[in-house]
């Protein structure tokens, strides 16, 4: 098969009569294993089952999300691999006016709320259907519980009930999905299969039970207590299923799916992907999404790294998961028969490039610790950090024919390298000599430990080390290559005084006046945005500052970069940008979360 069938036409070519599933998404339906529709939908595939997708349906018409007819299993809804919220407006609430994952680019295609407006749109125009109504994607996902809107300023409640679906898939979706497929198709009980949230009457004996909606509402140190339980509950090994009570109804919150093998990845990331639009939305517009994505590869999945802002260990998990060499080697060498290709592979890596089969061996046996993190405040011993595989493979992709240059895009964890006593020198020395071009993108996101204590990151001695190493190595080298540095204002806890501190800091100690700034922006299910909103340190119960006013939020902003440089650069790329926001994650491309399952 090349590309999932979009039109009836598309569906009477393959042979097919009907649909089994049908997969509406907000993003256009580009054919890759960097969009979460295409994953889900090949898989099952794969797996025996037939498979339509409706990309960006009009919202206004019935035309769109009846084409197709009706599923014979469900119908699953994402709001794309990046929450529409955060696709559609930015950090101050202005409405953005482009979109990378739209033909011609305006973002005039995704609703706000897309999870509700499309379960909403095939209630309408399916009115008796039994068709059951499953949410995926990163949207769903970070809104599976009760959570805290940004936009409307509140706690909402968990996504399924906003929406009236049936059920929730979340975390990343290819075994669950596949799971239900099979049991609605036998009409086996599907309220037992890890990886799915539902409706229910009754509370599940067996599972813990965390406060309520309405005392999360009532109470923030409430709201905090059920967040701790939640976080503490996303480990495959060790997670119980929740219980929280909606009014007189009961979400259900089976524990995650398991973490993926290394087999199943390979065999998931082995299928065929036409690493383009397909051709109905083609004819619509260019989409520049395609441009990052059409040659970049998946390594691995999850992200032990923890950072407050980010939802990677909510959505895609703690435990590192990875590809076979041979399985990368293979895509490498499928990606040379392209016509197209000119010799240059966009990115090599995963949420964080640099965590490729490094892993705690206590925690694939064991699970996640529950009182500590792998790399804060520092990196733990029992990770034991070796970057020799990394090293091995890079080696081989970079000598294979038909490549002139792999780069390494997704975001690295300099304290990672550091932490690596026996391979970390030759891995980044590996990296300045062959996978940079010109500069080197490090996230350090701020400088001023009070700030770095809230964020769950390195302290600025180890970016001060890895700086000096870095050019010591460029000068061994004869290489001219500089690091940039990706940073945030107005996270909870930084004041101006702060932002200031940052300046000196990059101005006498880093030698640089930075140009990555980003406001941070508060996207559910993360331990930063449960600090905007209660305005406490949860891990201490003391108050913090936190600034909500956007006209000062944007003047810590400016400190670092004045407002007459900031308009200079506004221009670039809503797609570029939120690689970093999807997740508040700017070490990483977390849109490669965009399961359907990144968001996977």
């Amino acid at each position: 098969m090349m590309f999932l069938p979009t039109t009836l036409e598309e569906v009477k070519k393959l042979g097919w009569d009907s649909l089994d599933v049908i997969l509406i998404s907000g993003d256009t339906y580009i054919d890759s294993s960097y969009n979460g529709t295409a994953l889900i939908g090949k898989w099952l595939v794969k797996n025996g089952y037939k498979v339509g997708v409706i990309a960006q349906p009009d919202i206004n018409s019935p035309d769109d999300i009846t084409r197709l007819g009706e599923p014979k299993l469900y119908w699953g809804v994402s709001a794309g691999c990046v929450d529409s919220m955060v696709a559609n407006y930015t950090a101050t609430k202005k409405r953005r006016h482009k979109d990378d994952f739209t033909p011609g680019g305006e973002n005039n295609r995704r609703p706000d709320r897309a999870s509700i407006v499309y379960t909403g749109l095939i209630r309408r125009f399916f009115k008796n259907s039994k068709i059951p109504i499953v949410l995926g994607g990163i949207e769903a996902s970070l809104r599976r519980i009760t959570h805290y809107d940004y936009w409307s300023n509140n706690l909402r409640r968990s996504l399924i009930f906003d929406a009236k679906a049936d059920i929730l898939s979340y975390g990343m979706g290819e075994k669950s999905m596949l799971s239900l497929a099979e049991a609605i198709k036998n009409n086996k009980d599907w309220r037992n299969i890890r990886g799915l949230a539902y409706i229910s009457k009754e509370a599940n004996p067996d599972y813990i039970t965390v406060p309520s909606f309405e005392e999360c509402v009532e109470d923030k140190f409430k709201f905090i207590d059920m967040f701790n339980i939640f976080y503490k509950n996303c480990d495959p090994i060790t997670a119980k299923g929740l219980n929280q009570k909606h009014g007189d109804r009961w979400l259900i919150q089976n524990p995650p799916s398991e973490t993926f093998s290394q087999e199943l990845l390979d065999e998931i990331y082995g299928l065929d992907y036409e690493r383009d639009v397909h051709p109905y939305y083609k004819a619509q517009g260019f989409v520049r999404a395609i441009d990052t994505i059409k040659y970049s590869l998946t390594t691995h999945r999850g992200c032990y790294g923890e950072c407050n802002f980010c939802a990677i260990a909510i959505h895609q998990g703690r435990t590192v998961s990875s590809r076979s060499e041979e399985s990368i080697l293979k895509e490498i060498k499928d990606i040379t028969k392209d016509k197209k290709f000119k010799g240059h592979i966009s990115d090599l890596g995963g949420p964080t490039a640099n965590m490729y089969q490094m892993e705690c061996s206590k925690k694939l046996k064991f699970g996640a610790c529950s009182d500590k993190r792998c790399l804060y405040p520092n990196v733990c011993p029992a990770l034991k950090p070796n970057h020799k595989k990394q090293i091995d493979i890079l080696t081989k992709i970079r000598n294979l024919d038909k490549i002139k240059k792999v780069f390494i895009a997704s975001g690295i964890r300099y304290d990672l390298i550091l932490g690596d006593k026996v391979n970390g020198d030759k891995y980044l020395e590996e990296i300045v000599a062959h996978h940079v071009s010109g500069q080197m993108k490090i996230a350090p996101e701020h400088t001023e430990d009070k700030i770095l204590d809230l964020m769950g990151k390195p302290g600025k001695d180890e970016l001060i080390k890895f700086k000096r190493r870095f050019y010591e190595l460029n000068k061994k080298l004869d290489k001219k290559q500089f690091l940039t540095y990706y940073l945030i204002a107005a996270h909870p806890g930084c004041n101006e005084k702060d932002m200031l501190d940052l300046k000196i800091f990059a101005s006498e100690e880093l030698k640089i006046s930075p140009e990555q700034v980003q406001i941070f922006t508060p996207t559910p299910s993360t331990y930063a945005t449960l600090m905007y909103y209660t305005e406490i340190n949860p891990f201490t119960g003391k108050k913090i500052f936190v600034e909500k006013d956007n006209g000062k939020k944007e003047k810590q902003k400016n400190i670092i970069i004045p407002r007459e440089k900031n308009q200079n650069t506004s221009h670039k790329s809503t797609f570029n940008k939120d690689k970093k926001v999807l997740s508040n994650k700017s070490d990483k491309n977390n849109f490669k979360n965009k399961n359907f399952k990144k968001t996977r």
